[in-house]
């Protein structure tokens, strides 16, 4: 494997946070990922990740407008860096090297 490694769950989640670009925070994420994973994501796994990614440099992140929505919290929304970008162009190559290399009698 090459340099960059991610666990599987902070791979979708920087896949899905460069789905909805200029619209990824945290529950909008979750939505995301549920709808096309078919698989329930929990707040605070959602976070400890978006968290550690940002840390590692794959992510940026800055907050929005406050909003009566939301009780004039603010939204928190991420961005893919180029490290990030970077790290998701290699992984994806590596999957497709993988995928390519399966000899066509293993699926038959």
């Amino acid at each position: 494997m090459g340099k960059y490694q991610l666990g599987e769950f902070e791979e979708v989640v920087l896949l899905t946070v460069a789905i909805l670009y200029g619209e990824a925070y945290g529950i909008a994420i979750i939505e995301e990922m549920e709808k096309r994973l078919n698989r329930s994501v929990s707040i605070g796994s959602l976070q400890t990740v978006l968290r550690r990614l940002e840390k590692k440099g794959f992510l940026t992140s800055e907050f929005g407008e406050a909003t009566q929505v939301r009780g004039g919290k603010r939204k928190r929304f991420f961005t893919v860096t180029q490290y990030g970008r970077k790290t998701m162009e290699e992984i994806k190559e590596q999957r497709l090297g993988m995928w390519s290399a399966i000899p066509e009698v293993a699926f038959k």
